[in-house]
């Protein structure tokens, strides 16, 4: 071996074992970092959250096929069943909602049944399975409710053979009836799917005379259409006196004055009285002119308050929307039982759901069921859209006279469509003249505050509501919501509290409500820094309804899945009541339980969280709960939410099929 001059052999193999040394570290630890740079990319994978993503800490974290197979094998390990491999394929064809492509797979894909297709989007038109489906044969209603004759004889296409009945109805659900422990009595008798609870050996339909008793007086919901209604209004034969006079007064609603609209109401001219009533309601300078003008008591002297004001025959119910938390009008979620629900977290305003004008101007029962007003809500309102004067005036007056409300809301902040195409929901931001017809009118006719919901515009980055909320208090509003989003935006990107803000000090001394994504008590926090009356919640009380009790006590509420499985089963108690204990009304309570689910299951519980609170733009990734229920709740797999309604409601019929408002969480 070749030495320098002056370095011994034991010093130069001393510096080639040193070189060899070095090469195998370096050798070693290249090999160590390639390992650690693929364990880092498995952990991106699977253990960092994503852009968009909620913080969770990492050993709850996990992979979506070990989500399913641990969510998959658990469910039959408990029910003592072993799927086979079709079925398995079977259930699971529905997929659950991924993150967004920029690139959209073509529809036809989907079509041709190609398994690689995935559905995305809305069903916008989506068919809707009536609940009388599951139920193709049922117990006439003579023998159900005893001492009432069949008007239909031998025609009867119903069961009137209890035996024959009992023989093809599914087997019951549970061992107790909600109805007949809370009521006394259960009126779907035989044809209850609880009725071992309240049936006697021979078929004959047990009452608790106490709790029976208890009940005298009482009427747990209001607002319902009465048969009598109902055929004045598909006849024609309702009266608008009120509505009548203050569209005559309109200058072009002349000719349109004297169509009968709803009614055949007599041709009324106008006097000079109601003319002022109708300038009292625009312009209190103009009601000051108008009534100097033509003042109906000629007085002497001093000035009188019949000189300057016109009182009302009965003046507007006052209510206090000061500081309270408003639970925001949901269409098919925000039904009467879940409204009951949030009562009960301390929700202080409830509102029905969204209904059109001109379906209740018809009669419609479906569109009046939305009115119905629960005896546990004690500030309710009901919001309306439309887009004319004339049906919205005569339909404020209808709500008048036939039920009993706190306050009327109009929607002018609905963004599909369907109602924006005719000039409803945000399109009557841009049609301020009929906007300030309708609230006139509908001013003019009620007896209860008029309120307004609104977007912050149409286009994204063309905001108007601060032009029109100064207006809105001339025209007599008493009280504005604001959604600090605008139509385009629909419910993407963060609302714009900085806006809402600087509105509600325009809409001073009218009181403004915030609304738009509050799912904490620290979001609650900073929406009422922003000076405004009030808050509404919309998608917060979907996700998790206990939102009113945190922000009422200023906590985050850790809620265990076993208290969020009794929520809902309080839910399907209400919705047994309201829709009914047949197989009917069961499967309208899983309908809109599994609607409800497709929002719930975005809840995050807080011990599970990297990061307090949840934001609500933040989506969930797979993790596992601390249990197997709270792993199952946190599922967005349409199946698994079936799964967790036949807990409460028992199994599906076997021609149960339910399509979301997704068209990637179908279930058939």
């Amino acid at each position: 071996m070749f030495t320098s001059p002056g370095v011994s052999l034991a010093e130069s193999g001393l510096l080639q074992h040193k070189q060899n040394r070095s090469k195998d570290c370096r050798k070693s630890v290249r090999v160590v970092m390639e390992n650690t740079e693929k364990e880092d990319k498995v952990e991106k994978k699977t253990h960092v959250a994503v852009k968009g993503e909620a913080f969770i800490k990492q050993e709850f974290l996990t992979t979506k096929e070990n989500f399913h197979e641990f969510v998959d094998s658990e469910w039959n390990a408990r029910n003592g069943e072993k799927v086979s491999a079709n079925d398995k394929v079977e259930e699971t064809s529905a997929e659950e909602p991924e993150a967004k492509k920029l690139k959209l797979e073509s529809e036809e894909k989907y079509k041709t049944g190609n398994p690689g297709g995935r559905r995305r989007g809305q069903n916008k038109s989506r068919p809707h399975t009536k609940s009388s489906a599951y139920d193709e044969k049922r117990l006439c209603l003579s023998v159900i409710q005893e001492g009432r004759e069949c008007p239909f004889g031998a025609k009867c296409h119903f069961y009137h053979d209890v035996a024959e009945y009992m023989a093809t109805k599914p087997a019951d659900i549970g061992e107790s009836c909600y109805l007949y422990d809370t009521f006394g009595k259960c009126t779907f008798g035989l044809a209850c799917r609880f009725a071992k609870a309240h049936t006697t050996p021979d078929f004959k339909t047990m009452e608790n005379a106490e709790l029976i008793k208890t009940q005298e007086g009482r009427t747990p919901v209001k607002n319902s259409l009465s048969k009598d209604l109902q055929y004045r209004l598909r006849k024609h034969l309702v009266s608008f006196d009120k509505s009548e006079e203050y569209l005559k007064s309109l200058p072009n609603n002349k000719d349109k004055g004297e169509q009968k609209g709803n009614g055949n109401t007599p041709v009324v001219e106008v006097s000079a009285d109601s003319t002022d009533k109708v300038q009292l309601a625009s312009s209190e300078t103009e009601t000051k002119t108008s009534l100097d003008k033509q003042s109906p008591v000629k007085t002497v002297g001093p000035l009188t308050d019949e000189d300057v004001i016109k009182l009302r025959p009965c003046e507007k119910k006052q209510v206090d929307f000061q500081d309270k938390l408003y639970l925001a009008p949901l269409t098919t979620c925000g039904n009467l039982p879940f409204r009951r629900v949030c009562k009960r977290f301390g929700a202080d305003i409830t509102c029905g759901e969204m209904a059109m004008c001109t379906n209740l101007l018809q009669g419609q029962q479906s569109e009046w069921a939305l009115l119905k007003r629960h005896e546990s809500e004690d500030v309710f309102g009901v919001q309306v859209e439309g887009c004319f004067p004339d049906s919205m005036t005569r339909c404020a007056e209808l709500i008048n006279k036939n039920i009993e409300v706190d306050f009327v809301d109009i929607n002018s902040g609905c963004p599909i469509d369907l109602v924006y195409k005719k000039g409803g929901g945000c399109g009557l931001m841009t049609r301020t003249r009929k906007f300030e017809q309708i609230i006139k009118g509908m001013n003019y006719v009620l007896d209860v505050p008029l309120t307004v919901k609104i977007r912050t515009g149409v286009q994204e980055k063309c905001n108007i509501a601060h032009k029109l909320i100064p207006e809105m208090k001339k025209w007599g509003v008493s009280m504005v919501t604001l959604h600090g989003r605008s139509r385009e935006q629909r419910y993407t990107k963060s609302a714009d509290w900085d806006y809402i803000s600087s509105c509600s000090k325009l809409a001073s001394p009218v009181p403004l409500f915030g609304n738009g994504d509050i799912l904490s008590y620290e979001d609650a926090m900073k929406a009422r820094e922003t000076g405004v009356s009030g808050i509404m919640i919309a998608r917060g009380a979907l996700i998790k309804p206990w939102i009113f009790t945190e922000i009422k006590e200023s906590r985050d509420w850790d809620i265990s899945s076993s208290e969020r499985l009794d929520v809902l089963r309080d839910f399907t108690n209400f919705g047994l009541e309201h829709w009914g204990s047949d197989t009917r009304g069961v499967e309208k309570t899983r309908n809109f339980m599994l609607e409800w689910l497709s929002f719930m299951c975005r809840y995050i519980p807080v011990g599970l969280l990297e990061r307090v609170p949840q934001r609500i733009n933040e989506r969930p990734p797979y993790y596992m709960g601390r249990n197997y229920l709270e792993s199952l709740m946190a599922s967005q797999h349409v199946g698994d939410w079936v799964r967790i309604s036949e807990m409460l409601l028992g199994p599906v019929p076997k021609n149960f099929n339910f399509l979301p408002k997704h068209k990637a969480n179908a279930y058939k």
